[in-house]
C-alpha cells in the first residue's frame, strides 16, 4: 500500500513538473506577445506621427513659436526676479492645423491710408463739373490719388558716333577721327548692362526662370531666343568672377564664420533618366555681413575641408557629422545651432507634449536673454557679461531637465532622438556663451539660403555643374546685397558698366558693402 502511494506521489510530482513547465512556456508566449504588442504599439505611435508631420507639412505653416503652461512659471521668475525679463512674454511654439479657425481682429481707430510715394510720377487729369459754372469761383478742390500700372518698357539706346578724317600735313594716309563707344557688358553683343542685370536678378531674386521671362518679352513683341540669353548669362557672368573672388576671399578672412548647405539638383550628360544632386556651401561672414555660396558636386567632408582649409576661429554649423573633422583642427573652435536643437523639441511636440513642452519652455527664456541683449543695443562684452548671469544658470537647469527625461524616453521615439541628439551636443551648444561676438543659432545663415529653396521650386535645375556654379556667384552677391540694403539692379549695372575699365588690384571696391558707401557720399 505504501509503495502505491509513493508511486502516485511521484507521478504527481511529474504532473506538477509538467504542469509547470506549461506555465512558464505560456508565460514565455505571452511575454513575447507583450513585447510585440509594445513593439507594434511604437511602430503605430511613430506611424501616426509621420502622419501628422506630413499634413503640417503640407497645411501647416513653419512656425516655431512656444507659450509655456502659465502654472509652470517658478523656474522663469526665479531666474529673473527683479529683471526686466521678468515681463518676457515667452511665445508658444505651435504648428497651425489645417483644421484651426482664423481669428478675425476688427482694428479700431485706423490711422487711415498711407500716403502714395512721392517720386512716383503723377499725371493729372482735371475733371469738370457737367453744369455749367460760368461766373463761378473755385473755392477748392478735392484731388484723388489712384495708384496705376504700365508694362515695363523696353527701349533702344542708339549710339550715333560722327565720323571724320583728319588730313595730315605731309600728304601720308588720313587720320579717322570717331569718338569710342562706352563699355559694353559683353562685345558684340546687343544687350545692355541694365537688361542683363534685370534678367539675372528676375530669375534668382524674383524666382523667374529665363523661358518665362522670354514669354513675358513675346507680350511685349519681342523675340530673343533662349540660347542667346543663356550665352548671356555665362558671358555676364565670366565678367564678374573677379568681384566674386574678392568677395569669398573677404568672407573667409573672419573670425567667426556660419555653414550650411543645401541640394540642387543639376543634370548631367553621365546620368540619363535622372539629374545629379550636387549642393551650395553656404559661408556666412557675420562681422562684415557677406555670403559666399560654393557649389560642390557632393555633401561630403572633403568639400568643407578644401574651403576652409586656412580657416582660424570660430565655426558654427548644425549636426551634420561632416562638420565634426573641424573639432580637432587647432585653431579653429565649433560651436552648434540651438535653432536646430529647438527644431528636434518642436517635432517630438506631438509624440510627448509634456516633455517637450517643458524643454522648450527653458530655450525659450535662452531667446529672451538674446532679445533683451538685442533691444538694449547691448556690446559684445556687455552681451558674454549678461550671459554668464542669466543664460548660464538656465542651460544648467536645462541640462538636468534633459538628462532626467532620456532616462524615461524610447531611444527611437521622436522625444528620445531630440535628447539625445542635444545631449551628444551639450558642450558645442554652450560654446556661445564665451564671447558676444557669437550667436545663439545659424538661423542667419539659413535666412540667406531661402531663395534657392524658392528658386529651386520654379526653374527646377541646373543646366550643368559650370551653371549651377554660376547661379552660386550671383546667390552670394544678391544675398550680400540685400544685407547691406542695395538695390541688386542698380548695383549691378553699374558693375556691368565699369568693371572693364576697373583695375583689377582695387575689383572688391565694386562689392555691394563698398557700392553702398561710395552712393551715400553722393
Amino acid at each position: 500500500m505504501y509503495e502505491q502511494l509513493l508511486i502516485v506521489n511521484d507521478d504527481q510530482k511529474k504532473a506538477i513538473a509538467n504542469f509547470q513547465i506549461l506555465v512558464a512556456n505560456f508565460q514565455i508566449i505571452i511575454a513575447k506577445h507583450e513585447e510585440a504588442n509594445e513593439l507594434q504599439s511604437q511602430k503605430n505611435n511613430l506611424l501616426q506621427l509621420q502622419i501628422i508631420e506630413l499634413q503640417k507639412f503640407i497645411f501647416s505653416g513653419k512656425q516655431e513659436k512656444f507659450k509655456p503652461n502659465p502654472h509652470s512659471n517658478e523656474q522663469q521668475t526665479i531666474l529673473f526676479e527683479n529683471d526686466k525679463l521678468a515681463e518676457v512674454v515667452v511665445e508658444s511654439i505651435s504648428h497651425v492645423k489645417a483644421h484651426d479657425v482664423k481669428k478675425t481682429v476688427v482694428r479700431v481707430n485706423h490711422p487711415g491710408r498711407k500716403p502714395l510715394p512721392a517720386h512716383l510720377r503723377r499725371e493729372e487729369i482735371i475733371l469738370s463739373p457737367a453744369e455749367d459754372v460760368s461766373g463761378l469761383q473755385p473755392v477748392g478742390q478735392e484731388i484723388t490719388e489712384i495708384l496705376e500700372y504700365q508694362q515695363g518698357e523696353l527701349y533702344v539706346k542708339k549710339y550715333i558716333r560722327p565720323e571724320y578724317i583728319q588730313p595730315t600735313a605731309d600728304g601720308t594716309q588720313a587720320k579717322r577721327v570717331i569718338a569710342a563707344l562706352p563699355n559694353m557688358p559683353i562685345a558684340k553683343s546687343y544687350v545692355g548692362a541694365s537688361l542683363l542685370s534685370h534678367l539675372m536678378v528676375s530669375k534668382y531674386l524674383d524666382h523667374l526662370p529665363i523661358y518665362r521671362q522670354l514669354q513675358m518679352l513675346t507680350r511685349q513683341k519681342i523675340a530673343i531666343e533662349d540660347n542667346t540669353v543663356n550665352n548671356w548669362f555665362k558671358q555676364g557672368c565670366n565678367l564678374i568672377e573677379p568681384l566674386y573672388h574678392a568677395l569669398e576671399k573677404q568672407v573667409l578672412s573672419t573670425k567667426y564664420l556660419s555653414i550650411d548647405e543645401t541640394p540642387l539638383k543639376v543634370l548631367d550628360k553621365t546620368k540619363k533618366g535622372t539629374t545629379h544632386q550636387g549642393y551650395y556651401w553656404v559661408y556666412y561672414n557675420t562681422q562684415s555681413r557677406q555670403v559666399l555660396f560654393k557649389y560642390q558636386i557632393g555633401r561630403a567632408a572633403a568639400w568643407p575641408k578644401e574651403t576652409l582649409k586656412n580657416y582660424q576661429g570660430y565655426l558654427q554649423t548644425d549636426g551634420y557629422a561632416p562638420y565634426n573633422q573641424f573639432d580637432e583642427v587647432q585653431g579653429i573652435t565649433t560651436l552648434n545651432c540651438w535653432a536646430h536643437a529647438r527644431r528636434k523639441f518642436i517635432d517630438a511636440q506631438s509624440f510627448d507634449t509634456t516633455k517637450a513642452s517643458e524643454v522648450l519652455t527653458q530655450i525659450q527664456l535662452l531667446y529672451a536673454v538674446e532679445k533683451h541683449c538685442t533691444e538694449n543695443n547691448y556690446t559684445p562684452d556687455e552681451i558674454k557679461n549678461y550671459r554668464q548671469y542669466h543664460a548660464a544658470p538656465i542651460l544648467t537647469a536645462l541640462h538636468k531637465i534633459l538628462q532626467t527625461q532620456l532616462t524615461g524616453s524610447l531611444p527611437k521615439s521622436p522625444m528620445g532622438m531630440a535628447l539625445q541628439y542635444t545631449l551628444a551636443r551639450w558642450d558645442k551648444l554652450n560654446v556661445y556663451l564665451r564671447d558676444g561676438n557669437l550667436r545663439i543659432d545659424n538661423n542667419l545663415v539659413e535666412n540667406s539660403i531661402r531663395p534657392v529653396a524658392i528658386g529651386r521650386k520654379n526653374y527646377l535645375f541646373a543646366g550643368n555643374h559650370e551653371a549651377a556654379q554660376r547661379s552660386a556667384m550671383l546667390y552670394s552677391l544678391f544675398a550680400t546685397c540685400k544685407l547691406h540694403h542695395v538695390n541688386p539692379i542698380q548695383w549691378l549695372t553699374y558693375v556691368f558698366e565699369n568693371i572693364n575699365d576697373h583695375k583689377i588690384n582695387t575689383i572688391e571696391q565694386l562689392l555691394p558693402q563698398n557700392y553702398a558707401a561710395e552712393m551715400s557720399k553722393k
